[in-house]
């Protein structure tokens, strides 16, 4: 791969600044696919170009930063992803050629690569194969048009910005490749991971320089650039924002001044910087006082870059055993039979009557409590206060359902965290249901993971390590449940994702509510290639009413059978022992085939879970009370 050092020597090069600002101001609206322009109106493109380059530009990117068959997708254009990348290359070419006509000077032509704008796994559904191969398609035609270097920037996590980097050096090998991350007011990429960390691995990973761009301005670029230097040998580049956008008449305005661009280029290269430029809300204006500012500055009075000291790479810290980390992970290690009852939090304050039923079953012998976490997208008391709340009072240990409905990868980290400090050592995985189905159908969803992602969060906090690889000091040690549905009508999805939630970490596995034995054999026996294992639900049903709801609503498998035998109650209350006895069978019938059951108690009803349970409760403990 060709150096920087073989292009630009060791000097200042300044590169060009925003495109899509420049549109938008010259009157493109924002929900354009700004990169088809290239096709559209080639001479609009053409003009930016050249504006940027008249500026005193060394370096001006091609219009391709959203280039990618994911983005172009969405616009219908996923077909074009040749045909854009080539216009947009022979757009800068044109533009570099027409300015060395008019004055002297030389000027290179980068490739912009950017973000394919898709979640990647672990966190989303994004292979790291499909992320690698749009890269390399977009790369490939890029190197192929005779760009002098490739930019990929606005990078927000490092396994998104490694697969592009291994696509560019797989199929252009001789081009050098300037690799950019984005950062938040702390200095951390969108991942979480470190500015210094980011350098370090990306210089691991090859690259022929790195940096941040975008971010929230030059102050907070300059901070991560600064961080950076101490990580890596290799060029710096520094490319903000003209800092955060504020809406003024129904436009967003950028706010910092050229003046202050200018001030900005000149304390990143005396920082160190070898690359500067700009990225939204930069202008030729902004790229022409910052022209200015770096030949204002004696190159002598430069501090020149310091000796990168070798990158400290975080360690992990690996969690204890299974067996040490909670009583319920005990029990699951020593292959013991594990009984779980449900109680789901009060829509108010006053937990008093869950907290009196958790105590009964902790005396009936019960091994652990379930608290879900708002089911059915209902506001309900927090699953986590109640659960801390059971377990100062009763002794017993719960399970905390945590689900991904209701906050981001920042919340989540905290509320894990906080658990495990303050004692919750369970925690069940969940993706959560959408708030479309609950009592507040406007709610915003978040859902920046699923329960897949969520599992690969957990499992690296039990390793020390935040989801940007920082280290957290020690393990939090929570045990980590999933979820699983033996009776969806798409088993295969649901078999695909099971096991990926156990490649991604999960330890034990809670089933739906089980009505049909045969498709609770058929799932295990399916998933024994990675089994892990199974507590099996348990449900008595309190009507026929709750029945149809079970089947239509929850879509669990309810055989017709039990429809019929819940239809020919004469009475609620007939109908309640009947729902009982249909558990109680049920019970008995899993029993051989998994390493636990979690009873629900329907409506609060803790002494009929407890009638359900019993004949797996210690001798002696049996009675309801």
């Amino acid at each position: 791969m060709t150096s920087f050092a073989e292009i630009f020597a060791d000097r200042p090069v300044l590169a060009d600044g925003a495109m899509g600002t420049v549109l938008y101001a010259r009157g493109v609206f924002i929900n354009r696919c700004y990169d088809e322009l290239n096709l559209s109106d080639p001479n609009l493109i053409l003009s930016v170009h050249e504006e940027y380059l008249q500026a005193g530009a060394e370096i001006i990117e091609t219009n391709t930063f959203g280039a990618n068959r994911f983005r172009l997708t969405r616009h219908g254009l996923g077909e074009k992803v040749r045909e854009i990348n080539e216009a947009g290359i022979r757009l800068a070419r044109q533009a570099v050629e027409h300015i060395k006509q008019k004055q002297a000077g030389e000027a290179h032509v980068a490739g912009s690569v950017g973000p394919l704008g898709v979640r990647l796994e672990p966190l989303g559904k994004t292979g790291l194969d499909e992320a690698r191969a749009a890269f390399a398609e977009q790369i490939t035609v890029l190197a192929h048009g005779g760009v002098d270097l490739l930019i990929i920037e606005t990078m927000p996590a490092l396994n998104e910005a490694r697969e592009a980097l291994e696509a560019a050096k797989a199929v252009a090998p001789e081009l050098p490749v300037l690799v950019m991350v984005t950062v938040d007011d702390e200095s951390a990429c969108l991942d979480g991971t470190s500015a210094p960390q980011a350098a370090a691995w990306l210089t691991e990973w090859g690259a022929s320089a790195v940096g941040v761009n975008c971010s929230t301005g030059p102050t907070t670029v300059l901070t991560a650039i600064e961080a950076m230097r101490s990580a890596t040998t290799l060029p710096l580049a520094a490319m903000p924002n003209a800092g955060m956008p504020r809406a003024v008449e129904g436009r967003n305005i950028y706010l910092c001044s050229p003046e202050y661009m200018a001030s900005f280029a000149r304390k990143a290269i005396t920082s160190g910087v070898q690359i500067v430029g700009g990225c939204c809300g930069t202008t030729p204006n902004h790229i022409r006082a910052m022209r200015s500012a770096i030949r204002a500055l004696d190159a002598k009075a430069r501090v020149e870059t310091s000796e990168a000291a070798t990158p400290t790479l975080t360690t992990e810290t690996p969690p204890a055993p299974l067996a040490q980390r909670s009583r319920l992970g005990a029990l699951i290690a020593e292959g013991k039979f594990v009984t779980l009852v449900e109680i789901v939090p009060p829509k108010g304050i006053d937990c008093s009557k869950e907290i009196e039923g958790a105590g009964l079953l902790a005396r009936l012998g019960v091994h652990a409590i379930n608290v879900p976490d708002s089911p059915r997208a209902s506001a309900r008391m927090s699953a986590q206060s109640l659960s801390i709340m059971i377990q100062q009072h009763t002794g017993i240990e719960t399970i905390l359902h945590y689900t991904c409905r209701d906050r981001n990868l920042l919340s989540i980290q905290s509320d894990l965290l906080g658990a495990s400090s303050i004692g919750l050592h369970n925690i069940l995985c969940l993706t959560g249901d959408p708030p479309k189905l609950g009592n507040y159908p406007d709610a915003t969803a978040v859902f920046d993971v699923d329960s897949i992602g969520l599992v690969n969060i957990v499992r690296r906090l039990n390793h020390g390590l935040d989801i940007g690889s920082n280290s957290i000091g020690a393990s939090t040690n929570l045990t980590i449940g999933v979820a699983a549905n033996p009776g969806l009508p798409d088993i295969e999805h649901e078999l695909r994702r099971f096991a990926w939630k156990v490649e991604a970490g999960a330890e034990y596995a809670i089933t739906q509510p089980v009505f049909d034995l045969r498709l609770l054999e058929e799932f295990l026996e399916r998933i024994k290639d990675h089994r892990i294992p199974v507590i099996a639900g348990i449900w008595p049903l309190t009507s026929l009413r709750n029945a149809e709801f079970m089947k239509n609503d929850l879509r669990v498998s309810m055989p017709e059978e039990i429809m019929l035998r819940m239809a020919q109650a004469e009475s609620p209350e007939a109908a309640r022992a009947e729902g009982i006895k249909i558990a109680q069978e049920m019970l008995e019938a899993v029993r051989p085939y998994v390493q636990g059951v979690q009873v629900s108690a329907p409506f609060g009803r803790y002494s009929a879970a407890a009638e359900v349970i019993a004949s797996v409760l210690p001798p002696g403990k049996k009675e309801t009370e």
